[in-house]
């Protein structure tokens, strides 16, 4: 398949990449990409929440007071749920809420989501992406040219002045080939990628 390249001026420059069918022209698996998002999100997760039960908390290994007679209720320990400084009835536990997903499987969905985003014509090529000094505003220029403002910046390698002229934007965010992600890819309204990086993603989705 072949992509055209936008100039940088915001028109079409003429020119076009050669990509592979096999890696960015395959049908849109929905339940493929929402397993590997969902196990994206979830390795996310801290997942160090921690409670103490009553058998953790200190304190409670006798009995406040004899069984009967006293005309109080009942009790066994002062560590129980229901006292002041008792311990959890049902304690949250660290956990790990990393699911598994296969390389086969995370490939085939970073196909199918780049697959559709040409097909939804949100995804823009360029031959080149690069700022003179790391300033916000010639970042903002560039973008403002081409059009785009809610978008996810995809380059072969992350340079230190695109780096810093996009951290101020909360609607903008850049990112190497190698580091690519499948919630960033679906969470933005475009993905600019400039012909090296999408010639890296062919190259590590092949």
């Amino acid at each position: 398949m072949q992509l055209n390249i936008t100039d940088t001026a915001g028109s079409a420059s003429g020119k076009t990449v050669e990509l592979s069918d096999d890696s960015f022209a395959v049908e849109f698996k929905e339940s493929l990409v929402h397993q590997v998002v969902n196990a994206y999100l979830a390795g996310g997760r801290a997942g160090t929440s921690s409670q103490k039960t009553r058998s953790e908390v200190r304190g409670g290994g006798r009995k406040p007071w004899r069984q009967k007679g006293t005309g109080r209720a009942r009790a066994g320990t002062i560590r129980s749920p229901i006292w002041r400084g008792g311990g959890r009835a049902f304690a949250s536990s660290t956990r790990d809420y990393s699911q598994k997903v296969n390389k086969k499987m995370y490939r085939g969905a970073m196909r199918s989501i780049i697959s559709e985003l040409i097909r939804q014509e949100r995804l823009v090529v360029v031959s080149e992406l690069e700022l003179a000094e790391p300033k916000t505003k010639l970042l903002l220029a560039q973008l403002k040219v081409l059009d785009l403002s809610n978008v996810f910046i995809v380059t072969d390698v992350l340079t230190e002045n695109l780096a810093l002229a996009a951290r101020n934007l909360h609607e903008v965010d850049v990112c190497s080939s190698a580091s690519i992600d499948p919630v960033s890819l679906v969470k933005y309204e475009k993905v600019l990628v400039t012909v090296a990086g999408m010639k890296l993603l062919e190259e590590r989705l092949g």
